[in-house]
């Protein structure tokens, strides 16, 4: 293990290492999506990449899913109590999927970890963590919304060497090989995140020969202290007591639920504590989440809070306590099921954002569509007549805030700058047309400030035997209004026979079979609205109708305004409005 040795360094030489360890990260994310196989990754962007120290501190990470802030984290931690004694060598990688043993997430989710090595001493760590198209299991797609236990959800890789000291170990690439439906993707994608690993250990070691190893070690901890010191100078401008909020998840996937949620937020000068104890048991279904997913949300709010433009470090993160009671739907333990993990990981989020959102006006909205709105569609190709597999997540609508309406089509915070599979991508690759790709603008979400859209995205299947296995969560329990603001709408699918009957709505659904010319419509949430509805200026009103976002009877019910429906023009207030005083 490396010893820190305290090397003074003049402030400009730490600012100027420290922000190259902050672009050595970012080219790893880079390289990772240049030279990626599936459109998961260098489309959606469903990856994270960064380097850790020698103790396993998180450093510096890039981004596509802000879920993965704290994986990586574990991932390594996880190693170094594995191989930690003098067992990792110079060329090491190690490859870690288990969601109870430092991978955190749901198998699908493989991690790689490098140990780098500086002159023979282990100076940081280079890891990253990609979405696989494929790693087995019982569907295409690997994470079933249907699995009752771990072992049908996937390989699992429980933090094995894949390389040992440069050596490629051929028996775990045969294994992958033989157990996955779409090998060339996910052997592609393994070894862009070999290449990713090897650019992070070879940037490390150039600064290191021009800086020097202690001025490198020294702008480490130069870096974490400022990501403390930047984190504490927020925490004091929060409102100190304690806060408790308490939601539900709708279901998971069996009918069973809705299972309770609940969290109590405690702000002092020197601690951030959300504690969950009290929440609901792990349950039947996939929708649990391990500790490190529960944490990685928690971090994900706590900069949402306290510094949204700060880089994530462990640093950061030194005044934050995470407590919950294990075996929990938040917390659950081998071998739960965890494959659409993110709908109890995000509830977590939500909770605290729910119980802060009235002390933090300036930093929290109302709620949003919440879930990740996973569409896994298998079927053939109808021209290769080869088998294709789509997996991506659905945008949403967000919750409007003191200021301002809500952003419309975005994904949710576990998603975090990430991208849908472009249409003509997705009409090219899949055996499917996108039929429709529109805002959904049902007037939910009331407000002064009003909710902003979730989206219509419609599949329309172009051969027979396709298979849908689709995720929406948050379709029961909708997103909230704050301050007077109304609750959005639920996120839910229909099935739009060829024949004209239609199916649904649905949250959560298996392998729902489609047939040539059958039309999956996906259909997200509007997220709440701020402030009472009757404050929001009638000519505001009056242009929403025009744009579409609200409906004559909504402008009429929701905000006493009286709209012309052919000019679109104001006609009058109703008795409730003028009784307001405008």
């Amino acid at each position: 293990m490396t010893q820190v040795v305290k090397t003074k360094v003049d402030p400009f030489t730490l600012e100027i290492v420290k922000d190259s360890l902050i672009a050595i990260g970012d080219e790893m994310f880079i390289a990772l999506a240049k030279t990626s196989m599936s459109p998961i990754i260098y489309e959606v962007l469903d990856y994270a990449s960064g380097l850790l120290d020698a103790k396993g501190q998180l450093l510096t990470q890039g981004n596509g899913v802000t879920g993965f802030i704290g994986m990586l984290t574990d991932m390594v931690k996880q190693t170094l109590k594995k191989f930690g004694d003098g067992k990792l060598k110079p060329g090491d990688i190690i490859i870690i999927n288990d969601s109870y043993g430092g991978g955190g997430s749901h198998l699908s989710d493989v991690g790689l970890v490098m140990p780098i090595f500086y002159k023979g001493e282990l100076v940081a760590f280079s890891a990253n963590k990609a979405h696989w198209t494929e790693v087995g299991g019982k569907d295409p797609g690997s994470y079933s919304n249907d699995a009752t236990d771990i072992f049908q959800e996937g390989l699992q890789f429980p933090c094995v060497k894949l390389f040992n000291e440069g050596e490629i170990n051929q028996a775990i690439v045969d294994i992958i090989e033989a157990n996955v439906r779409f090998p060339d993707l996910s052997l592609g994608d393994m070894w862009a995140q070999v290449a990713a690993l090897k650019t992070g250990e070879k940037r490390v070691i150039e600064l290191c020969e021009k800086h020097g190893k202690d001025v490198v070690l020294s702008s480490v901890e130069y870096l974490l202290d400022h990501g403390e010191q930047l984190a504490r100078q927020e925490l004091t401008k929060l409102p100190k007591g304690t806060y408790e909020a308490e939601g539900f998840i709708d279901d998971d996937g069996f009918g069973n639920g809705p299972f309770k949620v609940v969290v109590k937020v405690t702000i002092t000068d020197d601690k951030f504590i959300a504690d969950f104890r009290g929440s609901h048991p792990q349950v039947p279904g996939p929708i649990n989440c391990s500790y490190t997913a529960l944490v990685s949300a928690v971090r994900a709010i706590f900069m949402a809070i306290t510094n949204p433009s700060q880089d994530a470090n462990d640093g950061v993160f030194r005044l934050l306590e995470v407590i919950t009671d294990k075996g929990s739907v938040l917390s659950a333990e081998r071998p739960a099921p965890v494959s659409i993990y993110w709908e109890s990981m995000q509830a977590g989020a939500d909770l605290i954002w729910k119980a802060l959102a009235p002390v933090v006006p300036h930093r929290l909205t109302a709620g949003h569509l919440l879930s990740v709105c996973s569409v896994v569609l298998s079927g053939l190709h109808p021209d290769t007549k080869e088998p294709f597999l789509i997996v991506e997540p659905s945008v949403g609508g967000w919750g409007a805030a003191d200021g301002q309406d809500g952003a419309r089509g975005q994904f949710c915070i576990g998603d975090g700058e990430t991208y849908n599979v472009p249409v003509e991508v997705a009409e090219t690759r899949y055996g499917v047309l996108v039929d429709e790709y529109s805002l959904h603008t049902d007037g939910a979400g009331a407000g002064e400030y009003i909710g902003g859209a979730g989206v219509i995205r419609s599949y329309r299947a172009l051969t027979d035997n396709q298979a849908a296995s689709i995720t929406f969560g948050r379709h029961k329990f909708v997103p909230w209004g704050i301050n007077g603001g109304k609750e959005g709408s639920a996120n839910k699918f229909y099935v739009e026979k060829v024949k004209g009957e239609v199916d649904g709505p649905y949250g959560i659904y298996p392998r729902y079979p489609l047939n040539t010319g059958d039309v999956v419509k996906l259909v997200t949430a509007t997220g709440g609205g701020y402030g009472d509805p009757f404050n929001r200026p009638a000519e505001k009103v009056a242009k929403d109708v025009k744009n579409g976002y609200v409906s004559i009877a909504q402008a009429k019910e929701d905000f006493g305004v009286i709209v012309n429906p052919e000019t679109f023009i104001i006609e009058g207030l109703t008795v409730d409005r003028q009784q307001r005083g405008e």
